[in-house]
């Protein structure tokens, strides 16, 4: 008997681009999950900087520490540091910021924050949080007016398949190479029980009691080649992503998901697939 579907895992990023948080359960916000990449590092231009040219971010663990969306930040070499959640309406200074082709205006962290992560990065960088997460508007072209998102490439949340994962694997270790783990992807919520590719299909499902719309599949990058503990580098599984899953110019793995309500969503909820 097929084991049902459900939601095997839940996973936020405090910090765009640094290591995964695991939570048994979370609340669904209308730009992502509680907490999901609220905070950013950018370079002194204001763009967006990621484990795409920075691995070793993956190094560093940021965690909530207290109701206010403050962090602590730890990472090799450094001593933790805490840093307060900055708001406009406190009178934290905004920047203006670019995550790929949004524009936006957030909270700059401060002075400290900053020189602790351009010691770790060796280069400058600052720290800037989202204090309004209404600013940022999904892609229309995929979106419906008035969806928002935070600092996460596009969308609110990242869906991933288990079984998709295990199939990856086997074509990896066919062509003689080592399977890699689901944190290479980065996902907010992994699907356990349905079929291999089976979320290519969904058009809209619901986790618990929370509807999602699922809006495009999720193009891959150079960092599903980074070890997420180490920050090293290789060249799967994006090679054979290339050779398996190419869809137009991007390379797919997961799908991209919109909510339609707010809720909270646990591990082991049913997932029940809408359309």
């Amino acid at each position: 008997m097929r084991e049902s579907r459900h939601l095997a895992s839940i996973h936020v990023y405090p910090v765009k681009a640094m290591r995964a948080v695991d939570l048994g359960e979370s609340l669904v916000e209308p730009w992502g999950l509680a907490g999901d990449r609220r905070w950013l590092v950018v370079d002194p231009t204001g763009r967006f900087v990621s484990q795409r040219e920075e691995p070793q971010l993956a190094r560093v663990v940021a965690r909530y520490d207290g109701p206010d969306l403050a962090i602590t930040l730890s990472a090799p070499g450094r001593a933790r540091i805490t840093v307060a959640a900055p708001r406009a309406d406190a009178g934290a200074p905004l920047l203006p910021v670019s995550v790929w082709r949004s524009g936006l205006r957030v909270a700059a962290a401060g002075q400290e924050a900053d020189d602790w992560l351009s010691g770790y990065l060796d280069r400058p960088v600052r720290l800037v949080h989202l204090d309004d997460p209404l600013r940022r508007p999904v892609d229309q072209e995929y979106g419906a007016p008035g969806d928002t998102v935070s600092f996460a490439d596009g969308y609110p949340l990242l869906l991933t398949n288990a079984s998709s994962l295990d199939e990856l694997g086997k074509w990896l270790a066919d062509d003689g190479d080592e399977p890699v783990p689901m944190n290479r992807f980065r996902p907010n919520v992994v699907v356990a029980g349905a079929e291999p590719w089976e979320e290519d299909q969904w058009r809209r499902i619901r986790i618990g009691a929370v509807a999602f719309r699922v809006a495009k599949p999720c193009g891959r990058c150079i960092v599903t080649t980074t070890d997420q503990a180490t920050g090293q580098r290789g060249s799967q599984p994006l090679t054979m992503l290339g050779r398996k899953r190419r869809l137009g110019q991007d390379l797919v793995f997961g799908q991209n998901l919109i909510p339609d309500e707010r809720g909270v969503i646990r591990v082991g909820d049913p997932v029940d697939i809408l359309a």
